[in-house]
């Protein structure tokens, strides 16, 4: 398999980050970060369970086995032996697990897994045969689910994914302004970079720059200027505009509400 951006292994950063994430529409939430956050791998965490119980994390990872509509598991799959953690869904909103090994990003609270507890505190009626063999083991619950496809995945089909919230992670190509950036696809045959739009100066805490890796979470939508300077109150120069829209006129565009610099472990790269 090629190259490719996206972690094979989840990565797991500290609520710091985490952004919670709404259902399939076309308004975004997001928790202000306090600092930068640390990451860890999903082994860290099974390892280091007690140290995380009660802490919000956000994972990104492709998901290995769905147990039942509520919860699937995701594995490290670079370190050899690693345990599955479970993440079970109590964001109060259906999510269909993406096909064609598509990762997710979870934000959810650390917490050994007891169905007993989950089913009185979030009313989800979990049934406890199919928990077994997760029950007392680590477990993220999850409080956000989103698909998180790289740039290509969105530009080579940005019909499956339009409307929809999505986390993205890439490399900034281009840099039209403080808060219109593209990140690259040139590991993905057919791909095309992806135009990312921030809604306001204070979604960009650091300028982006070229060859940065960032991380965004956001809605999907076809690139419509006047529609987008019409809902989210942009003011472009006339420049720009007419620039943007020669290069990416009816191809999607991510808006975003807050970006953040996106610490990979090279291991996991």
């Amino acid at each position: 398999m090629l190259n490719r951006l996206k972690t094979k292994g989840a990565i797991v950063t500290f609520a710091l980050m985490a952004t919670i994430l709404p259902a399939c529409t076309n308004q975004l939430e997001a928790n202000r970060p306090a600092s930068e956050p640390g990451n860890v791998t999903t082994e860290e965490v099974v390892d280091n369970t007690n140290e995380l119980i009660g802490q919000t994390v956000t994972i990104r990872s492709e998901p290995i086995r769905k147990v039942d509509p509520n919860a699937f598991t995701v594995n490290d799959e670079q370190f050899f032996g690693s345990e599955p953690i479970i993440v079970v869904n109590a964001s109060g909103q259906p999510f269909t697990l993406p096909e064609n090994d598509t990762e997710v990003q979870v934000t959810g609270e650390v917490r050994n897994l007891v169905v007993a507890d989950l089913n009185r505190e979030y009313d989800l009626d979990l049934e406890p045969d199919l928990y077994v063999d997760y029950e007392n083991r680590p477990a993220i619950i999850a409080q956000s689910i989103a698909p998180a496809p790289e740039p290509g995945e969105i530009s080579a089909n940005p019909s499956q994914y339009y409307g929809r919230t999505l986390a993205v992670s890439g490399e900034v190509e281009n840099v039209y302004g403080a808060n219109t950036f593209t990140l690259d696809e040139d590991q993905l045959f057919g791909g095309e970079d992806l135009l990312v739009i921030v809604r306001n100066a204070q979604g960009v805490s650091t300028p982006v720059e070229v060859d940065q890796t960032v991380a965004t979470t956001g809605v999907l939508r076809e690139f419509v200027v006047a529609e987008l300077e019409r809902e989210y109150n942009f003011n472009w120069d006339e420049g720009l505009v007419r620039q943007l829209e020669a290069e990416y006129k009816t191809r999607p565009v991510l808006v975003v509400d807050r970006v953040y610099q996106s610490a990979i472990p090279d291991a996991a790269k």
